[in-house]
């Protein structure tokens, strides 16, 4: 099955529509949440090995892919308006979680607020609050660049004009090289510095420093909520990672309940692209194991 192959379905959303891919009838609803500037395309080689085992729905965020691009602000809230509404317009429920990067912040605040819907999360290069910018990325350059992004003016050059995200943060936080093909993927859904907004405002809101308060105070809450939380849980590193270090998530999880964690071995920030197929068979295998068990709590 390749991603031509999927079926791409569109719903009204709020003021707008958002577009998903779906594969797979039987077992539990599997949502994989994507973050940025990617979209349902970063999950393309990881779906067919879960699609046998569960019903496979990859929505692209709200201005990513091909959903809309409605004048909003694109910030960490309107994401969460927008994929709350897409998951109440679908009727999701007992979802399986599958996250990376700003979709793991939207996996984490849905965890939050509805435990009850979740059979479990599996994630990877999480969002958490970074009390100081050198706790931020494993990479000092990336640190400036973030930096810049988050200075007015400057960002809007780099993001917006120039399409730094795009042509140099996404093939550089992956290990192999791009395709083409690939990197037309996504570059297709931002073809103008307007339809790039979404991508400048998350680095925006990404947690540093107590800084934005709002995202900041909210993803702690979340965090709390994690660690308090029993669903199953599995967590994918890479090395040296970008987000998150080897010794980071062995540490993270250490703190969660009924936490699995997989070294995937070489990587950096887009894991799906450099071990889609390892990703791919540790869920085919975790996800049936964990619908069983909540089928025997619930007997």
């Amino acid at each position: 099955m390749t991603e031509q192959q999927f079926e791409r379905h569109e719903v009204a959303v709020l003021d707008s529509t958002m577009s998903y891919v779906e594969a797979g009838k039987a077992g539990p609803t599997v949502l994989f949440l994507h973050g940025n500037p990617t979209s349902s395309y970063i999950w393309r080689n990881i779906i067919p090995h879960v699609s046998p085992v569960g019903r496979c729905i990859a929505p692209d965020l709200i201005g990513y892919g091909q959903s809309g691009k409605p004048d909003i602000g694109y910030r960490f809230f309107d994401q969460v308006r927008y994929l709350d509404a897409f998951i109440e317009r679908m009727n999701l429920d007992d979802i399986v979680l599958v996250a990376q990067d700003w979709g793991t912040a939207l996996a984490f605040h849905f965890a939050a607020r509805r435990p009850q819907r979740v059979l479990g999360l599996a994630f990877m290069e999480f969002i958490q609050p970074f009390a100081r910018w050198e706790d931020f990325h494993q990479r000092p350059q990336a640190r400036d660049l973030f930096r810049a992004f988050r200075t007015p003016g400057q960002g809007d050059k780099l993001v917006l004009d120039d399409n730094i995200f795009i042509e140099r943060v996404l093939p550089n936080s992956v290990l192999r090289t791009m395709t083409e093909d690939e990197m037309d993927a996504y570059r297709a859904p931002f073809p103008m510095a307007e339809t790039r907004k979404p991508i400048l405002a998350l680095p925006n809101d990404m947690p540093i420093e107590g800084k934005p308060a709002d995202v900041a105070a909210i993803s702690a809450h979340d965090h709390r909520a994690l660690r308090a939380s029993s669903f199953p849980k599995l967590l994918f590193h890479g090395d040296p990672g970008a987000l998150v270090s080897p010794e980071e998530a062995r540490i993270f999880a250490a703190r969660l309940t009924n936490c699995d964690v997989i070294n995937l071995g070489a990587g950096a920030h887009y894991l799906q692209e450099d071990h889609a197929d390892a990703i791919g068979a540790a869920l085919q295998d975790w996800i049936p194991a964990i619908a069983k068990s909540h089928e025997l709590e619930r007997a």
